[in-house]
């Protein structure tokens, strides 16, 4: 598929990615995030345009993106300001609380992949691996040795990918009672060195 690679998500396209990340991710994210329009008000206020790399057809549509994180903040990441001004006080607090347990640090050794999806209509036509190998050569750009992401066990398509691609499984950790919450009872850690 012919596309172009772009670093960082140009304004005019924060609607199509933020509905694009919860496609990917809202059926984990749903229970505590939702409903989808508070999900998609919450994504169009944090997401970091600075922390992604966007694949665009060729008439300039989003048919996918891959962030990232650093120190300084993740794609879609948030705040406390964000969070509260689309759930209330209350709705904040409860959901900041259970979304603090799926958070992994930021480190220091690894580039962090933080979620990466394709559009319905572009799967299986390269978009995905031209993303991740962006990913790969950004990490290379920013001097890290290594690219770190994490993929649930409900999604072994994701998986096979990311071992084809040469990202090998480091620890994988049970989500125990909170995979009722969530929606998936693992999520393994796997690395790629670059």
């Amino acid at each position: 598929m012919n596309i172009t690679l772009c670093r960082d998500l140009p304004a005019h396209l924060r609607d199509p990615a933020a509905e694009l990340y919860w496609d990917a991710f809202g059926s984990k994210l749903g229970r505590v995030m939702g409903p989808r329009r508070r999900a998609l008000a919450y994504l169009q206020q944090s997401m970091r345009a600075d922390h992604a790399i966007c694949a665009l057809s060729p008439n300039g549509s989003l048919l996918g993106l891959v962030g990232f994180k650093t120190h300084i903040g993740s794609f879609a990441g948030g705040g406390p300001k964000e969070m509260r001004a689309v759930y209330g006080r209350f709705g904040a607090l409860w959901r900041m609380g259970l979304m603090s347990l799926l958070e992994r640090d930021v480190e220091n050794e690894r580039f962090l992949l933080d979620g990466i999806c394709v559009h319905a209509t572009a799967r299986d036509q390269g978009v995905g691996t031209q993303l991740l190998m962006a990913i790969c050569d950004e990490a290379r750009a920013q001097n890290y040795p290594a690219v770190r992401l994490d993929v649930i066990d409900s999604n072994p398509r994701a998986r096979a990918l990311y071992e084809r691609l040469g990202f090998v499984a480091e620890h994988t950790d049970q989500l125990g009672p909170l995979r009722y919450i969530f929606g998936f009872a693992a999520s393994t850690s796997m690395i790629k060195p670059v």
